[in-house]
């Protein structure tokens, strides 16, 4: 049974990949922060649950160390804080970010690769977002930092062209997880104003997307995967109700 690594796995995006994949066959290894819920969900799909802070090296290199083998890595762990302009940017918050989904994916990816390289057909998976391709006001630290995250995603396929590993860089819209309460410092209500008049994208439609691309066969690579609500058109233009 082939092994997939799903970084970002308590919640969202991370927690119904981790179903999909395991319905499609796959022996799943999570890795979160929320211990608790992890646990919870890896029990339920015969998955193991590990700590991991993906902004901390020692909690990377930790975590990896417990994974014998690896055949697929999604780089889920992820997501915004803050909705303020450059010239009011709050360095924490932006460290927060470019720690988190920039540096995380290089950690996650630097360590797991040589496992995802032996496993003869290794695939990574890195869910950027619409940000990693447009701006918008107010949002420079999370579009900044997906950009960047985008760059060394892609940097890889040509650095490994020609070896057993795969690439592919999900760029979600809007998708109704925990990640505006995030931005908004555990605000529901702003949160859920996100998508007022509009049907967004789940976490399983994301998840979906993420398993059929782990499961073409091996000389097809799906380099980049766009997926937004019908509603919405761009970062910042949709259609409301």
């Amino acid at each position: 049974m082939n092994t997939a690594v799903v970084t970002g796995a308590s919640s969202g995006i991370g927690a119904a990949t981790a179903r999909h994949l395991t319905a499609a066959g796959f022996h799943v290894v999570l890795g979160a922060r929320r211990l608790d819920r992890l646990s919870a969900l890896a029990t339920e799909l015969g998955g193991v649950a590990l700590p991991l802070d993906v902004t901390e090296p020692a909690s990377v290199d930790a975590f990896c160390a417990r994974v014998p083998e690896c055949h697929v890595l999604v780089n889920n762990a992820g997501g915004a804080r803050g909705l303020e302009p450059v010239a009011a940017a709050d360095e924490d918050h932006w460290r927060w970010m470019w720690e988190t989904n920039v540096l995380g994916t290089v950690r996650m990816t630097r360590a797991l690769l040589p496992k995802l390289i032996a496993s003869g057909n290794g695939h990574v998976v890195t869910v950027t977002s619409v940000a990693a391709y447009e701006i918008y006001d107010n949002g420079a630290g999370y579009t900044s930092a997906k950009h960047a995250q985008s760059a060394l995603h892609r940097t890889l396929r040509g650095e490994h062209l020609g070896q057993p590993v795969r690439f592919t860089e999900i760029l979600p819209g809007m998708v109704e997880t925990e990640f505006s309460v995030t931005r908004f410092d555990g605000d529901a209500g702003r949160a859920a104003r996100v998508y007022e008049g509009l049907t967004p994208l789940t976490a399983d439609d994301v998840a979906d997307v993420i398993t059929f691309a782990v499961t073409r066969p091996p000389n097809v690579n799906l380099d980049q995967i766009i997926l937004k609500p019908r509603a919405q058109y761009s970062a910042s233009r949709a259609h409301r109700e």
